[in-house]
């Protein structure tokens, strides 16, 4: 397609819900504003929207005039099962919205979210040069690209295989009990949705990879040499642009008492506990985690969240839970036991700016890529604790590949025990092996700062993407 990027022309980014593929696609669409491009964002609502997105994106557009938001018109949803499935019906229910955006606006080139791929069949029929987007890392991609080889390869479920290894070129072998929850009933429709995405990938003009080359290069070589495309069809160009992390809290309450707080410890001191917008703990977990910090003896800042509840469904994900009640939530006595060394916050934390604090020292994390860049961006070991999604995927990766995190043990199980969180949490911040585990991330963020300056390879990925529009 020779359609060229000119002022006139936007290029439009599509994320899918969700303030996790949001936050990625925006801070995208400002690298491509620095090139001069024009950008605008499609948003569409999640069902239940509570409109906490309102304040974020106004504060996105203030500070960035060169990014314009579009949302297209809520549509209404039957219930579903699964958070993802609610995901596709969405985009696939707004189609006529958007092809009617898109046919009005004449846009250069469309960047899809990979649950948004139902976006492909619109950009196809206008005759729009369409991109994916992945906002997980380069061996994530490299599975799902094989994905359509691995099901011809078995007729068995994820679920059946157990602990069975899943392999695909480029990427660690995982037990298929970590792949994700939609994958795992080699019958059931989410699967049958992940299959179209992965097939859909190889009709896009390119893909656009939240990563860098040097962090993941056996997916990346594997991707690129056409490894992990299934006979017959092309592999399209890959676009590694990251790391992409949250460039400046705005919209959001600054959380002044955690920087504050953290402003009186020593350098590398804190274990900090965060698991993303959407991890939950259920109460006794709660309880076990309170009582490891304890026992642990180390400083801790701990963002706490209200336990999941009977009532929550696959469209309840999208709404902001109640503010956890720290009387009833954490054992009797235990702030007042740790208060000094420890800091608990309700449901939300300045995640980019607290991991960016000379005093954190630990991660301890749900794994969720956007919270793994913004660790190795500010060279900060990780505890790894996956929750949800790909994040079981990327411990694999990130314990046995990129060996920049160490996993608790019993978070494939109902409860990770006191005993563990206590002795994890001293093994990263006391001991040989979490100082070699620190210098390896402080090495890997300095590969990052390399890739994104002028000339590095995220930098001159990107330069080639821009060029390659601009000069179609």
């Amino acid at each position: 397609m020779t359609t060229m990027v000119s002022p006139r022309k936007p290029v439009v980014l599509y994320p899918s819900p969700g303030m996790g593929h949001l936050v990625s696609m925006i801070e995208l669409g400002k690298l491509f504003t620095a090139r001069g491009l024009l950008v605008t964002i499609v948003v569409i609502d999640p069902p239940n929207n509570t409109s906490a997105t309102g304040p974020f994106l106004a504060g996105v557009s203030a500070a960035n005039p060169s990014i314009s938001f579009h949302r297209l018109p809520q549509v209404k949803l039957a219930e579903a099962d699964l958070p993802e499935m609610i995901t596709f019906h969405l985009a696939r229910l707004s189609n006529p919205h958007l092809r009617d955006y898109l046919a009005r606006t004449s846009p250069a080139i469309l960047v899809v979210d990979f649950f948004c791929s139902a976006a492909m069949d619109v950009a196809a029929e206008l005759g729009i040069p369409a991109y994916f987007f992945c906002t997980s890392g380069a061996q994530v991609l490299a599975f799902f690209m094989h994905l359509t080889v691995l099901h011809r390869e078995s007729t068995a479920s994820f679920r059946e295989m157990g602990e069975e290894l899943v392999h695909a070129p480029g990427i660690t072998p995982f037990p298929a009990s970590h792949s994700i929850q939609p994958l795992m009933d080699h019958h059931g429709p989410a699967y049958k949705e992940l299959l179209d995405v992965s097939a859909k990938l190889f009709r896009s003009q390119g893909i656009i990879v939240n990563t860098f080359r040097s962090l993941e290069p056996r997916a990346v070589d594997a991707i690129v040499a056409g490894l992990c495309t299934p006979p017959g069809l092309s592999t399209p160009p890959v676009y590694c642009i990251g790391p992409l992390i949250k460039s400046e809290e705005v919209g959001v309450k600054r959380g002044d008492e955690c920087l504050a707080w953290l402003d009186t410890q020593p350098k590398a001191s804190v274990v900090f506990l965060c698991f993303g917008s959407l991890g939950r703990f259920s109460a006794k977990q709660t309880r076990e985690v309170a009582a490891g910090l304890e026992a642990s003896g180390q400083r801790f800042l701990w963002v706490v969240r209200s336990p999941p509840n009977a009532e929550d469904s696959a469209k309840t994900k999208f709404e902001k839970p109640a503010e956890p009640d720290f009387d009833t939530l954490l054992p009797k006595g235990f702030l007042d036991r740790t208060k000094g060394r420890g800091l608990v916050v309700k449901s939300w934390a300045p995640q980019r700016d607290v991991l960016a604090h000379d005093a954190v020292g630990c991660f301890v994390t749900h794994c969720g890529w956007n919270s793994v860049l913004e660790s190795v961006m500010a060279g900060v070991p990780m505890l790894a604790w996956p929750l949800y999604a790909e994040q079981k995927m990327n411990v694999v990766f990130l314990e046995q590949e990129m060996r920049l995190a160490v996993a608790m043990k019993g978070y494939d199980k109902e409860l990770v025990e006191a005993d563990e969180v206590a002795a994890k949490v001293r093994w990263v911040m006391d001991s040989d092996g979490g100082r070699m585990l620190r210098e390896r991330t402080l090495a890997t963020m300095r590969q990052a700062n390399n890739a994104l300056r002028k000339g590095g390879e995220s930098e001159a990925a990107l330069a080639g993407l821009v060029d390659a529009w601009v000069h179609a």
